[in-house]
């Protein structure tokens, strides 16, 4: 075992030059984005990547540098495996999967938390974890409802499985895939299919007897399922009838202008005249006397209506959960109203966007009844907040239009497990050819990039997945961040930037022994990559710790592996990985409540992780 006492003598700091300089503050500019987020991190990236080639003097990238990350054999590989993971997802293997689950684990929670556990950990080191967990988000609520069981308690746990599950193979995540390729260029040692498998499986146990065992405690409770969903989205004092006097100046508006030119908040949900309901698409509907108008509104805007507007409160005005899902022999199926959950996924265009602006109701045919933003549910002034990643929005929309939420990727349907159109024949397809790109890969037939791309052409050639669906299951932000961020870690070689960092840790880190200088630089790898992108974690980590390693005698490759496995952790914010944010809404969990439940978990991690690369890899 090397202890830096011995090797740390006569080692000295570097000066700082303007090159180094600059380098810092390019980082340090870039970390404030990332964390502030005025932007999206992709387009942070990018402004990093154009900051790098102006300022090429002091930063030593040009143009052609600069722009490399775009053809960077890990850019276009990460690309590949989302087009795999959509021919899987369009086979909806794992929704019979979860479907099975459901039917076989249901009347046992402990076994139904094992069930989904070892389904999303499993899954995930084969393709790509966020639709793994877009497509666990609705099993689990069909499992809860089933048995009861808060999906408070489930959800957190698959988010944090799907992450670990990432760890088994080298197509597991993208970041796995980037940290092999900084290690080509810096080491000349690229990850193999299975490089570190044995780890992550010992990884992905641990973490899954925590999350079954001390997590199942720690975990709240936040969604209770005796409420329905009116009471679970506290709707009670938001949502009352009225009914439309003779003189108020509603009568012969449409539903649109009746509400277009007042400044209140308010939506008219529905409308009953007679025998009649009448929902979505109700904004050409005329209103007329003694029409009864079902409104989402707080007291005050419902009073200034009262007031101004010649309406009177229905004498029954408590809006039950069955008047707002109608199932009348009268009305066909496709046009019956429900109400559902709906999560905005973290890749959807539409974040940042309010209801309004995406003229929401009209656009989709639905109307917000609310929006759960974690344990927060939002009623006032929806219209004018911008929606994050992870908002849960409470939706009535006929059948028909959430069959369209169903189909689009920017959504989450909760509690909604099977599709009609999955292409279920096309399953043996789908897994015979992600496998025999694993193992072409695995057995050094092809290199990585050459067989993922060569599983595009399979997937589509099968049908697995049809030409215009190609581009529209990339997600693009990742693969802007990665060509973006690329370029900042050649600079930090170039310059000597890592150079100069890896110094001031080792001077500053006699006496201390080298597992220990490992495990730190694990846990502060973890620790950043729940403020920043994981893929910008590995970018700046793995070229300092490869200099740190070879100034304390260390092996190199230990140290990048140690980084590759933290920046797979992001387990203490909602913020740090998209699969936290996708579960928040749902689970309706607080922001700490995923310190709660990591904190202690990636303290264990830190240790097994550390120990492991000891054990298997020389230190």
């Amino acid at each position: 075992m090397v202890v830096l006492g011995a090797l740390a003598v006569g080692t000295t700091v570097p000066p700082l030059t303007t090159e180094i300089l600059v380098i810092f503050a390019i980082i340090a500019l870039a970390l404030v984005f990332f964390v502030a987020e005025p932007v999206p991190i992709d387009i942070t990236a990018i402004g990093v990547m154009v900051v790098l080639i102006v300022l090429e003097p002091w930063t030593q990238v040009d143009a052609a540098t600069g722009v490399g990350g775009f053809s960077s054999s890990a850019t276009i590989t990460v690309l590949a495996m989302f087009v795999l993971s959509e021919g899987i997802r369009q086979s909806g293997l794992i929704n019979k999967i979860g479907a099975w689950i459901a039917d076989r684990f249901g009347d046992s929670p402990f076994k139904q938390l094992l069930a989904v556990l070892g389904l999303s950990g499993g899954t995930a080191g084969f393709i790509n974890n966020t639709p793994v967990v877009a497509i666990m988000i609705p099993m689990v609520n069909a499992i809860s409802e089933k048995t009861g069981v808060s999906p408070s308690k489930l959800l957190m746990p698959v988010s944090f499985m799907a992450m670990l599950g990432g760890m088994l193979t080298l197509i597991g995540t993208s970041t796995n895939i980037l940290a092999s390729d900084v290690s080509a260029r810096l080491l000349d040692r690229p990850f193999s299919m299975f490089e570190f498998t044995q780890l992550g499986v010992i990884v992905l146990l641990t973490g899954g007897v925590y999350l079954a065992t001390v997590g199942r405690y720690l975990l709240p409770e936040r969604i209770r399922m005796d409420d329905r969903l009116i009471e679970g989205f506290e709707m009670t004092e938001y949502l009352t009838e009225v009914v439309v006097r003779g003189d108020s100046p509603f009568v012969g508006k449409t539903v649109h202008q009746c509400l277009e030119s007042l400044d209140v908040d308010a939506d008219i949900v529905q409308l009953v005249r007679d025998d009649q309901v009448f929902t979505e698409p109700l904004a050409r509907k005329q209103v007329r006397e003694g029409d009864v108008l079902v409104l989402r509104t707080d007291r005050g805007s419902l009073m200034s209506l009262v007031d101004a507007e010649g309406l009177d409160l229905a004498p029954d005005a408590d809006v039950s959960e069955e008047q707002l899902t109608t199932e009348d022999d009268a009305i066909e199926a496709e046009a019956e109203q429900n109400l559902v959950e709906v999560v905005i996924s973290p890749e959807a265009p539409l974040i940042g966007e309010t209801l309004e602006t995406l003229n929401f109701r009209n656009r989709y045919d639905a109307t917000v009844l609310a929006i759960r933003r974690g344990g927060k549910v939002i009623h006032a002034r929806m219209d004018e907040r911008g929606l994050r990643a992870g908002d849960t929005l409470l939706l009535q929309a006929t059948e028909d239009t959430i069959t369209r939420f169903s189909n689009d990727r920017d959504f989450v349907v909760g509690g909604r497990l099977t599709r009609p159109d999955f292409r279920t024949e096309k399953i043996p397809l789908a897994i015979g050819i992600v496998a025999g790109v694993v193992a072409l890969a695995a057995l050094d037939i092809l290199p990585i990039l050459v067989s993922a791309l060569g599983g595009i052409v399979a997937m589509v050639a099968t049908g697995c997945v049809k030409p215009n669906e190609v581009y529209s299951s990339v997600d693009w932000s990742v693969i802007f961040l990665l060509a973006g961020l690329i370029p900042l870690g050649v600079a930090m070689e170039r310059t000597g930037a890592a150079e100069w960092l890896a110094s001031v840790i080792v001077v500053n880190a006699v006496g201390l022994d080298t597992v220990v200088v490992l495990g730190a630089f694990y846990l502060f790898t973890a620790l950043i990559t729940n403020v920043v992108s994981n893929n910008a974690s590995v970018v700046l980590m793995i070229p300092v710790a490869i200099d740190t390693a070879e100034a304390i005698g260390a092996d190199p490759f230990s140290f990048v592996l140690a980084v590759t496995f933290a920046a797979s952790t992001a387990m203490l914010t909602p913020i740090g990985y998209q699969t936290n944010l996708m579960v928040y809404g749902p689970g309706g969990y607080k922001f700490t409540d995923y310190f709660r439940l990591g904190a202690p978990l990636q303290l264990v991690l830190t240790v097994v992780t550390t120990l492991g690369i000891v054990y298997f890899w020389e230190v």
